[in-house]
């Protein structure tokens, strides 16, 4: 059975979630399915003519029209990866792809290179459609199994999965655990059960630095060996060896651990079966946004990360940025995270999907973080440089839980991906604060 064409949504994004059924796994309500520009400038239903070859592979990049999730879209096309996008809006735009598509075409037209496909589905990714919508990508073809005898089986045009549609609020997570196991750590399962089915096994997942727990409070930086789901023996800095079992220590909310859980569940699939190839990305604190302005940051739910929180005092929607402690044993006594720009981010994703390419089969861990810590402080100064404006401050007290310092080693990703940051700080606030100038409306002008 295939799925009907792209969908093409009103322009105007519904106000709310997309409703599910009680049971939490129906498409939500959607208008009349019609077809999206494939091509910039039009195309087909999936499988059809959509390029000069017979059949286009494609990146399935689910959450795609997300903060992280676009700019990874946007990246896999400036790299000439046809793309198909799975985003139920639930903390998100429909006005996002729109985004997408022009600096594409614009990217694609300066380069003269030809504009990859990119297909746009307004579902939720646990929901029945899902099936169809892998269906749709996918032929029958004839194999021969490991006794020889001839079999039919999915060969699916997917040839990569890329998934953000993990809920992600610690705060939020505490006061609705069950929804965030629910979609994190259930939906997780599903999507696995369901990539398997169609012959899908190269896999990218979306995690955070919070698997570490309280490791944070040691103050060094996060080596990826610090937390591991099977038994991993490495070498140490003085070249002894050291064997790491699986632990977890000090997960602090419901989030952190369904990101534990569900890299603990694709440790265990890659260790079952050998013909999956599994990257985890640990992230630290993505900010800023493309430099064009136009793509950034614009979530429907209240932001809660520093950078976000800094440019709603500057445009007056917060009167003054809380700094919670004052007294940390760092350089200015503000706390120290590692913050990434958001590209580098995306670009991370991209090294991941060529290591897969490259090493076969496996499963391996990955930060993606600056390597170096920046306080509080200087993130307040560096966004004020770039706006011009003053930030007002409120010296708070230290929240519990919080930790002085949380900085990546980004040691492995380096030697093993090839990848490395290559934006500062000062260029994330620079294009943080030119995606804020060019989108709101009735902010203070420099």
């Amino acid at each position: 059975m295939a799925l009907s064409s792209p969908l093409s949504l009103p322009h105007t994004s519904p106000p709310t979630t997309p409703e599910l059924s009680d049971d939490g796994f129906d498409i939500e309500r959607l208008p009349s399915p019609a077809h999206l520009p494939g091509r910039l400038s039009g195309s087909k239903a999936p499988g059809s003519e959509l390029s000069d070859s017979p059949s286009p592979s494609f990146i399935l990049v689910i959450g795609g029209l997300g903060y992280i999730g676009s700019h990874t879209v946007l990246e896999l096309l400036r790299e000439g990866h046809n793309v198909v996008i799975v985003d139920n809006l639930s903390n998100a735009y429909e006005s996002v792809l729109h985004n997408i598509q022009q600096l594409t075409a614009t990217h694609c037209k300066k380069n003269s290179m030809p504009t990859p496909l990119i297909h746009f589905h307004c579902i939720d990714y646990r929901s029945r459609s899902m099936r169809l919508l892998l269906e749709s990508y996918s032929d029958l073809v004839m194999t021969i199994d490991a006794s020889g005898q001839q079999r039919m089986a999915y060969k699916s045009r997917i040839t990569g999965v890329i998934h953000f549609a993990a809920y992600k609020s610690v705060g939020e997570s505490i006061t609705q655990p069950l929804r965030y196991y629910q979609n994190n750590v259930c939906g997780l399962v599903s999507l696995m059960q369901e990539l398997e089915t169609y012959g899908i096994r190269n896999f990218i997942f979306s995690s955070s630095a919070t698997v570490y727990g309280s490791k944070a409070d040691e103050g060094v930086p996060l080596r990826e060996e610090d937390v591991v789901h099977h038994r991993e023996e490495h070498l140490d800095d003085d070249g002894n060896l050291v064997v790491r079992q699986p632990t977890a220590v000090g997960l602090s909310c419901p989030y952190a651990r369904t990101k534990y859980f569900g890299e603990a569940i694709l440790a265990d699939i890659a260790a079952a079966d050998p013909e999956w190839r599994i990257v985890i990305l640990r992230y630290f604190n993505p900010v800023g946004c493309d430099p064009s302005g136009i793509l950034g940051e614009h979530p429907r739910a209240e932001a809660t990360n520093l950078y976000p929180v800094l440019t709603q005092v500057l445009t007056g929607k917060r009167e003054r940025l809380d700094v919670f402690g004052c007294d940390w044993a760092t350089r200015d006594g503000t706390a120290i995270r590692d913050y990434i720009h958001v590209l580098d981010v995306a670009r991370g994703h991209i090294a991941a999907l060529n290591w897969n390419i490259d090493h076969g089969a496996g499963y391996r861990t990955f930060n993606l973080g600056s390597g170096t810590g920046t306080t509080v402080l200087e993130a307040v100064r560096s966004l004020e440089a770039a706006a011009g404006l003053e930030i007002p401050l409120n010296w708070a007290g230290r929240r519990n839980g919080d930790v002085g310092m949380c900085v990546a080693s980004t040691e492995r990703a380096s030697r093993e991906l090839g990848w490395s940051p290559r934006e500062t700080v000062a260029q994330c606030a620079a294009d943080l604060w030119n995606f804020v100038r060019k989108t709101t409306s009735g902010m203070p002008k420099v």
